[in-house]
């Protein structure tokens, strides 16, 4: 017998009794709605026998472990439809993702989106068939018979990839159809109740421009319609609000083809975009930091040093100067720990706070390129930390704290993610265990809840994300802190400390918005265009009716500029409902109609973007009115 532990609840079971069969004894209702386990943590098949004491937790689809597993078994339905459609079908991965699945394929002919609504009528059959999924393994030679058989030459080169390991190679069964998998998966076809393909793009094998291109189709899938249609509507309002749309009709910026992936930012854009910047200033300065800029390109030597050149060299841009390798920086921190090895530091100068605008670069895949959300060049606002070991914890907390205002300021909800130590990391375990627990019992003690992203920290110190949920419920991660104990010690740096003797110390990095320019996409979207009035590039539309009014408009404009605000004047013959349908289309926040009547009194009519015609006002009062709004940052 085995103590099974589920939430405090600790019930005995024969040893070999599945994570199904533990689920479907609790109750039917669990049963029918599980997805998956994790035993000790750790993230498992329903299948998997329970052999020893543990701790169990059933994955529903209410989990992001269960999400993968319900998507990962749909994307396997999609394969097996499209082997049924594409009988000579020749299948790479597909993988479930942050929203949804796609599976690589190489097929005979181009997909049309006529094909994925067959593709998509087939999947619905298989789910009605309701096939159990079974799961088995064969050696790695048996493994590649079987794939060479079918002429899965993807599957092969990955099995040849495993086989060095000697370990024995799994597979999901559904029907007729078999994928090569380590899962994990539902127990059928019909667990999946509510599907829908979404699109179909390239992408190369491997993400490597040299392989072939294959086609891949992405899809998403729920446990109830209802979810589907919510999910489809969020869709549609998001393509709405698509930033690089908006961003083209308010002349923010533009991507040209002299420069895909390195974006132009046009005079409005440049606008909010310095708005951006001053704000970061700002709250900066409140928070005790101090501002540098650091050189974009630097010696080959120093991101050996840093590790950059072993274990990011592939998204790094280099050149050569006087006949030496030079990297422009996909990162700021090198540079930061130079500007902090330019003078000796005693333990009264720690905490040091050093934050700079950066602007880094780095080579992404044309495919990856998307608008300002991923891009080739971008200002990430960075800050690097120098502490003594007992800082750490109140560092941490006061730039949550910080994350936290600014986020709160744009009107976003958060939450936190712990992402630990990757298979490709520098330095010992126990060090990261020290450097993980430290992030942990920070957040802990502010009160935050907080997931665990295991394996995704950077390669030099475990980290906490902060995603972002935008107002149709998007998620987008944009803060970071990541604790670093091992840079300080490749660069030596150092630190008298209070008994007299050398010290190392550990340094935190973080970003805020993660890069200006990202941050923008998402604002754009976010706000659909319409920012609130301290952000607007233009924030007063002054709308004179008949040319009479002209010489008044011009002086409005005037006092309204020298009160400090962004104004823009209409002064075209045309209809004054044609001024005023295509301010609203630019989203500026106040519109001024300047008529006989306003030319006389001196004062104007006043729209709001928000709250339509707000009557006539002094030009006093509205000065006064939109100067606190912009001071409240509403």
């Amino acid at each position: 017998m085995v103590k099974v532990s589920l939430k405090g609840d600790v019930r005995e079971y024969e040893a070999g009794t599945t994570v199904a069969e533990i689920a479907k004894s609790i109750g039917a209702g669990l049963y029918k709605a599980a997805c998956g386990g994790k035993i000790d943590g750790e993230a498992v098949d329903l299948r998997t026998p329970v052999t020893k004491d543990c701790a169990l937790e059933i994955l529903t689809f209410d989990s992001a472990e269960g999400k993968h597993a319900y998507w990962h078994t749909t994307s396997h339905i999609m394969a097996q439809a499209v082997k049924h459609l594409f009988p000579g079908a020749v299948f790479a991965i597909g993988p479930a993702i942050e929203n949804g699945f796609y599976y690589d394929m190489d097929l005979p002919r181009t997909l049309t989106p006529e094909d994925l609504e067959k593709i998509e009528a087939e999947m619905k059959k298989i789910i009605k068939e309701n096939l159990p999924l079974e799961k088995f393994e064969l050696t790695p030679e048996e493994a590649k018979e079987m794939m060479e058989k079918d002429g899965q030459i993807y599957k092969v080169e990955l099995i040849e990839e495993h086989s060095n390991k000697g370990e024995k190679i799994s597979f999901y069964r559904q029907g007729d159809f078999t994928d090569l998998c380590a899962g994990p998966h539902l127990m059928t076809t019909g667990q999946v109740k509510a599907v829908k393909l979404l699109n179909c793009t390239g992408a190369y094998w491997r993400a490597d421009a040299n392989n072939k291109m294959l086609q891949r189709v992405y899809g998403i899938s729920f446990p109830k319609a209802s979810e589907l249609d919510e999910y489809v509507t969020m869709l549609e309002e998001a393509k709405k609000r698509d930033h690089r749309k908006l961003g083209k009709d308010l002349e923010l910026f533009t991507i040209m083809d002299e420069g895909p992936g390195f974006p132009f930012f046009l005079p409005k854009g440049m606008v909010l975009k310095n708005l951006l910047v001053d704000y970061w200033r700002q709250i900066h300065r409140e928070a005790g930091y101090q501002e540098i800029s650091s050189p974009m390109i630097l010696s080959r030597k120093l991101w050996e040093r840093s590790g950059h050149w072993g274990h990011y060299q592939q998204n790094m841009y280099t050149t050569m100067i006087d006949d030496e390798d030079f990297a422009i920086k996909p990162m700021n921190c090198p540079g930061g720990i130079l500007v902090y090895k330019t003078k000796l530091h005693s333990y009264r100068d720690l905490p040091l706070r050093i934050g700079e605008l950066g602007l880094v670069h780095r080579h992404e895949l044309s495919g990856a390129l998307h608008g300002l959300m991923r891009v080739r060049c971008f200002t990430q606002d960075d800050a690097h930390i120098f502490m003594t070991p007992d800082q750490i914890k109140d560092e941490i907390k006061g730039v949550v704290r910080l994350i936290d205002q600014v986020y709160s300021t744009f009107g976003f909800k958060y939450h936190i993610e712990l992402s630990t130590m990757p298979e490709d990391h520098m330095g010992d375990e126990s060090v990261w265990e020290t450097a993980t627990e430290a992030l942990r019992n920070a957040i802990v003690e502010l009160g935050y809840d907080y997931e665990v992203n295991e394996g995704d920290g950077a390669f030099y110190g475990p980290k906490l994300d902060f995603h972002l949920t935008d107002c149709i419920g998007r998620t987008w991660q944009c803060g970071t802190i990541q604790l670093d104990f091992q840079l300080p010690e490749r660069f030596e740096l150092e630190y008298t400390g209070a008994d007299g003797a050398k010290h190392r110390p550990i340094m935190i990095h973080r970003v805020v918005f993660g890069s200006i320019e990202r941050f923008i996409g998402i604002l754009t979207e976010h706000y659909a265009g319409a920012f609130p009035m301290w952000l607007a590039p233009v924030q007063v539309k002054i709308l004179p009716i008949s040319e009479r009014n002209q010489e008044y408009a011009e002086k409005l404009e005037k006092a309204l500029v020298s009160a400090g605000l962004r104004v823009e004047n209409d002064l075209r013959s045309e209809k004054i409902g044609y001024k005023i349908r295509e301010a609203q289309l630019q989203k500026v926040p106040y519109m001024l109609v300047v008529g006989d009547k306003e030319t006389e009194q001196e004062n104007v009519a006043v729209r709001s973007r928000k709250d339509g015609d707000l009557g006539s006002m002094g030009v006093k009062e509205f000065i006064a009115k939109v100067q606190q709004e912009i001071t409240d940052k509403a």
